[in-house]
């Protein structure tokens, strides 16, 4: 029998995530409740008097003492009814494994499915950005020739020597100020060139990173495009099939419709079809936990003089009913979301086995066990109000084989389903 095919699986994964976001969402709510509120505040207050308790003086440790046993007692409390509000919630999923999908269209729109690529943005542009010029040194300024003053007067027929050696002394002076200044314009000369020769060398380095990562950034988007262009072509090849009623596109249609059926983390279904198109006929096996896999315990207590959180278990009555119920709902949420999402009517007659996988305690090994063999016929199915019906006895409406107690894995008879 077919499984999950293609677009099945993406819209299953789908809905296990806004499962999951929904999920979390109410948890955080939850965590504004009372009784986590109540834990919360209680273990801080069990807390704190234990540290007081440490450091208080003899005269109040007996007082401390009993704030201890309070807070401690208090917490052990909180945490019993956080416990049992979590099972509270878990058998509500299963008691209503049928009225939570009565209120949802189970149609598909396919074109839903359609994807349009959304490319993330360049994730290196800091590659865009050409690197900074290097700051130029600048010359030094040229060293200036000043001449002394001509003597005058006396001086001027008396110190002509003298102002002949100065002059010397200042342009042996000067041509020393040259060389340096010149050597030093040589210096800055190619401290810039070796800051350009580097800046070019980094910049060129950027340009063929930025090639490279331009490239492969394209090849990515170039792949998601042909991804989304593939998916669509098969898209639209199934809503061609489909028009068409082609047995393969009914049975893709049908694994996306039951993917769509999200199940509680408590009670998880798998589902096995075959589409016969000669018969317009859908062969469905509905997978279901075994009964060991069902939590069992009634409630939880705490005990003080014991200083232990016990639990009580369900009766087996209870746990019988509470099994058989679910899997009455799952045969009938079964009919209902594949007829109700069949909007064509391609899908005349399903007929369905709910079971599950277990151990043989005779053989030891791995068997299946049907719990319910029941067939149905479009028309007759969807006329029924599956909001006021009792499940067990629209079951034997239908005439289906049904398990006296599949809580003990005893198997449906098959003889004598008859169909409606």
């Amino acid at each position: 029998m077919a499984r999950r095919g293609f677009f099945a699986e993406i819209q299953h994964q789908s809905c296990v995530a806004a499962r999951e976001r929904e999920r979390a969402e109410r948890e955080a709510v939850r965590r504004h409740n009372t009784a986590i509120r109540q834990a919360e505040q209680a273990r801080k207050e069990s807390e704190r008097a234990q540290t007081q308790l440490a450091k208080a003086a003899v005269s109040e440790r007996k007082r401390l003492e009993k704030e201890a046993r309070e807070a401690h007692v208090a917490a052990m409390e909180a945490e019993v009814i956080e416990r049992n509000g979590k099972l509270e919630r878990i058998y509500e999923e299963i008691d209503s494994l049928l009225a939570s999908t009565l209120g949802v269209d189970d149609y598909v729109d396919l074109s839903s499915l359609r994807v349009e690529v959304a490319h993330p943005p360049f994730d290196r542009p800091d590659l865009e950005v050409p690197l900074l010029q290097p700051s130029r040194m600048l010359l030094p300024n040229e060293p200036v020739l000043v001449l002394p003053e001509p003597p005058s007067g006396l001086a001027s027929f008396f110190g002509k020597k003298k102002y002949a050696e100065a002059m010397e002394n200042v342009k042996r002076a000067h041509e020393r100020d040259l060389v340096e200044w010149r050597a030093a314009c040589r210096d800055v000369l190619a401290r810039n060139k070796n800051a350009e020769d580097v800046h070019a060398r980094d910049e060129a380095r950027r340009l063929d990173a930025l090639k490279s990562e331009r490239e492969r950034y394209a090849k990515e988007c170039a792949v998601r495009e042909s991804e989304a262009a593939d998916r669509n072509r098969r898209l639209d090849e199934l809503i061609t099939n489909l028009g068409y009623g082609t047995a393969d596109a009914i049975q893709e249609y049908v694994s996306i419709v039951l993917s769509n059926s999200v199940y509680p983390d408590h009670f998880q279904a798998a589902h096995e079809f075959e589409f016969d198109s000669s018969t317009a006929e859908l062969r469905l096996r509905v997978l279901v936990p075994g009964p060991v896999e069902i939590p069992t315990i009634k409630s939880y207590k705490y005990t003080k003089a014991t200083d232990e959180i016990t639990s009580t278990s369900l009766s087996q009555k209870e746990c019988r009913d509470r099994y058989a119920g679910a899997i009455h709902q799952v045969a009938l949420r079964s009919f209902h979301e594949v007829f109700e999402s069949d909007r064509r009517g391609l899908i005349k007659t399903i007929s369905l086995e709910v079971g599950t996988n277990t151990i043989d305690p005779a053989t030891g090994q791995r068997t299946y066990v049907s719990f319910v063999i029941a067939a149905a016929e479009r028309e007759s199915f969807l006329a029924f109000e599956l909001s006021a019906v009792v499940p067990a006895l629209t079951l034997g409406r239908l005439g289906a084989a049904v398990s006296k107690n599949p809580y003990s894995l005893v198997a449906a008879e098959r003889s004598g389903v008859r169909r409606s």
